[in-house]
């Protein structure tokens, strides 16, 4: 009977907690609801196919301006990283060795996941400041120091979804044992 009643009042609990967490900011006089504009700004994410990339296209060409003003005092002239800032280029065929380096060429499974990590989190400190066409030039020229694209390629929401990146495959999804695609 013990049991039930301690069961209940965890139940309880668990459904009340979300009342409460809501109504907080309220209680305490603090915040303020997001407007669905704040919202609609700050929902970005993309997803590995590419889902919820949005419009806009850049090139290699037009990212090297852009590396060069904004990203370059961090990873480096041509993204070999600086101090604690990694390396973006470069690392192929280093995973299975001694001291891998992860860099977008070496270990990244998608392009579309570079694009949203430029977008999400660059540049440092001021992360957001980037205009999509900027993200897809600066994706692009990642791509291509690596080798991955022509430099001549121009990304956009239909094209950034199709660059097979070099470890595709060395993902495994599911069950811990399934081997990598060949």
């Amino acid at each position: 009977m013990a049991k039930s009643r301690i069961s209940s009042a965890i139940l309880l609990a668990a459904f009340a907690l979300p009342v409460i967490a809501d109504d907080t900011p309220a209680l305490l006089g603090i915040g303020r609801a997001a407007s669905d504009a704040e919202i609609a700004k700050a929902d970005i994410t993309v997803l590995p196919d590419g889902s919820g990339l949005p419009p806009g296209q850049g090139n290699a060409k037009q990212g090297a301006t852009i590396y060069l003003a904004k990203c370059a005092a961090c990873h480096g002239d041509k993204g070999q990283g600086i101090g604690d800032f990694p390396a973006l280029v470069g690392g192929r065929g280093t995973l299975a060795s001694k001291e891998p380096l992860l860099t977008v060429g070496s270990y990244w499974p998608t392009a579309t996941t570079v694009f949203d990590y430029i977008r999400r989190a660059m540049p440092y400190p001021s992360a957001g400041e980037l205009s999509d066409d900027e993200v897809y030039a600066l994706t692009a020229w990642v791509l291509a120091a690596n080798g991955i694209i022509k430099s001549t390629d121009t990304m956009n929401r239909t094209r950034l979804p199709r660059v097979r990146m070099p470890n595709k495959d060395g993902f495994l999804v599911g069950h811990p044992n399934r081997q990598p695609a060949k």
